[in-house]
C-alpha cells in the first residue's frame, strides 16, 4: 500500500481525540506586586469562580494563532510578550470532557495593563501570591486582600507561571517585557523585587545588570520629578 492509498482509507474517526485549548498567563505589575487577568465565569462548570482568558483551538488554526486570538478577543489587548508556558493534561481538569490546554505567559507594561483593562471590562487584574510550598498553586486576590475562587486547574497553571518567571529573571531579558522602552535603574529593581518577592541589595544589583551589557544609557533623563532625575537606559540585545 502506498501512502497516498493509505491516507485515502483513513479515518480519524478510528480514535478519540481530546478537544485542545489555550490558557493566557498574562501577567503585569501594580503596586509592587505581580498581577494577573481574570474573568468570571457566567456560565457551567465552575461558573461564578475566575478563570484566564482562554479558549478551544480551532481546526485550522496552529497554537501561536490561537493564542493571539484570545489576547485580541478576550483580553482587548493587540499585543504582549507571549512565550508557550505548558501543557496541561490531567484527566480531571475539566468535568465537560477531556481538554488538553497549553498554557501561554505573557507579560504587559503598565501601559497594556491599562490598556487590556479598558478594552475588557469584565476582566479585573487580581494579586497573586504563592504558597511556601514549591509546587503548590497560586492564589489571586482583590486590592484588598479577599481572595478569588479559581476555575478548573487555573490555581495550578498560575503557580506554574509565576515560577517560571522567577527562574528566568535573574539569567534572560524576559524581566524587561514588563517595562516601557526607557527606564529606570529603579524601575527595573522594582520589577525584580515585584516578581522575586523578596528586597534586593541595590549596589549589588546595579552591578549586575551593567556587567550584563543589556543596558544601553540613552543620555536623558526622567522628567517631572522633584528630586534628581534618574538617567533612562533602553534593553538591548547581547551578541
Amino acid at each position: 500500500m502506498t501512502e497516498a492509498e493509505f491516507l485515502a482509507r483513513y479515518d480519524p474517526a478510528d480514535y478519540p481525540r481530546p478537544a485542545l485549548a489555550v490558557d493566557l498567563v498574562l501577567l503585569g505589575l501594580r503596586g509592587g506586586r505581580p498581577v494577573v487577568l481574570l474573568g468570571p465565569r457566567a456560565q457551567h462548570p465552575h461558573a461564578g469562580r475566575w478563570a484566564l482568558p482562554g479558549g478551544f483551538v480551532g481546526i485550522a488554526e496552529d497554537l501561536e494563532a490561537a493564542a493571539g486570538r484570545v489576547l485580541r478577543e478576550k483580553a482587548g489587548a493587540a499585543q504582549a510578550y507571549l512565550e508557550q508556558l505548558f501543557t496541561f493534561g490531567a484527566l480531571t481538569r475539566d468535568p465537560r470532557m477531556r481538554i488538553v490546554s497549553v498554557a501561554y505567559l505573557g507579560l504587559l507594561t503598565e501601559a497594556a495593563l491599562a490598556e487590556a483593562l479598558a478594552q475588557a471590562p469584565s476582566l479585573r487584574a487580581a494579586a497573586l501570591t504563592l504558597p511556601a510550598a514549591p509546587d503548590g498553586p497560586a492564589e489571586a486576590a482583590t486590592e484588598r486582600g479577599e481572595g478569588l475562587p479559581l476555575a478548573f486547574d487555573h490555581g495550578e497553571i498560575l503557580g506554574v507561571a509565576l515560577r517560571r518567571l522567577r527562574g528566568k529573571l535573574d539569567y534572560s531579558e524576559v524581566g524587561f517585557a514588563l517595562l516601557p522602552p526607557l527606564f529606570t535603574l529603579r524601575q527595573l529593581q522594582d520589577v525584580h523585587e515585584a516578581i522575586l518577592g523578596t528586597a534586593l541589595n541595590k549596589p549589588a544589583f546595579r552591578r549586575r545588570m551593567l556587567d550584563r551589557g543589556w543596558l544601553a544609557p540613552t543620555g536623558r533623563h526622567e522628567a517631572g520629578t522633584s528630586y534628581r532625575p534618574a538617567e533612562l537606559f533602553r534593553f538591548q540585545k547581547t551578541p
